[in-house]
């Protein structure tokens, strides 16, 4: 997590933090309800938040990336989550996946352990006192995975 914070103000990390934020709460709702308009629903979504809608445009990437990328990201899981039926892993625990695993893959900028301790925060805050070992678990193994340096962005 150091890595990223030294290279960000208070104020950037904030707004990332905001933005995993959204991104959890609209794929959350999303997996609950699919919308037939995503750009529709993305708009009505903002106009609801705190900040413009600018604030959450690192949380808008990690939306749209995660939904594009949603077949690889959920076969990732399946293949991670060992012992678990992937129908029964908690939809809030599932999005908080889809949004690390999404970063994990696909932001090299992000170092992988800022993305584990962050979705380890958001469950914390979002989920159940068992979901921080359960995603833990799952995104330490995605890290052994990647073949890269897990503090460093590349």
């Amino acid at each position: 997590m150091e890595e990223e914070v030294f290279t960000m103000s208070r104020a950037q990390f904030a707004q990332r933090r905001d933005g995993r934020v959204a991104a959890l709460q609209f794929l959350y709702a999303w997996s609950l309800n699919a919308p037939k308009n995503l750009t529709e629903d993305l708009r009505v979504f903002f106009e609801g938040m705190e900040q413009p809608r600018e604030h959450y445009a690192f949380g808008e990437e990690l939306i749209h990336g995660a939904i594009e990328k949603i077949d690889e990201i959920d076969g990732r899981i399946r293949a991670l989550a060992q012992n678990w039926d992937f129908d029964r892993i908690a939809k809030i625990d599932l999005a908080i996946l889809r949004v690390a695993i999404f970063e994990m893959i696909y932001r090299k900028d992000i170092p992988p352990v800022v993305s584990i301790n962050e979705a380890i925060d958001l469950s914390k805050q979002f989920s159940n006192a068992d979901a921080k070992r359960f995603i833990n678990g799952i995104l330490d193994r995605l890290k052994d995975q990647l073949g890269r340096d897990a503090r460093k962005a590349e």
